[in-house]
């Protein structure tokens, strides 16, 4: 069975940053695998955030490049999202999601697989 713990989210002032983590299971290779973060605003679908393929490839959703960066760390299994200059329209709850491995990007891949619980980011201006 695979779990997906997230955690590092909060409340900031815009401008500020956070640091998002997603731990794997045993049963998932962060190395290997890929792997995403979504978020959801209240009243809002689910968007998706960034990505990393297994060539260590990654994408992002135009609203956040720039200041914004997904990582993993293979010795802790650890997926991570660091976002910067954060904004109110930033404000969402924020999941991770992993998928067997890939070699392209599509945010769809990950409807059927597993999913973190989810982590609240607030933002105020």
């Amino acid at each position: 069975q695979v779990q997906l713990v997230e955690s590092g989210g909060g409340s900031v002032q815009a401008g500020g940053s956070l640091r998002l983590s997603c731990a794997a299971s045993s049963g998932f290779s962060v190395r290997t695998g890929c792997m995403a973060w979504f978020r959801q605003a209240p009243g809002l679908g689910r968007e998706g955030v960034a990505e990393i393929i297994s060539t260590s490839d990654t994408r992002y959703t135009d609203s956040v490049r720039g200041r914004t960066t997904i990582n993993k760390d293979y010795a802790k299994n650890t997926l991570y999202l660091q976002m910067n200059n954060l904004q109110p329209e930033d404000t969402a709850t924020y999941y991770c999601a992993a998928a067997p491995p890939c070699y392209y990007h599509t945010w769809s891949r990950y409807e059927s697989q597993y999913w973190g619980q989810g982590t609240q980011v607030i933002v105020s201006s």
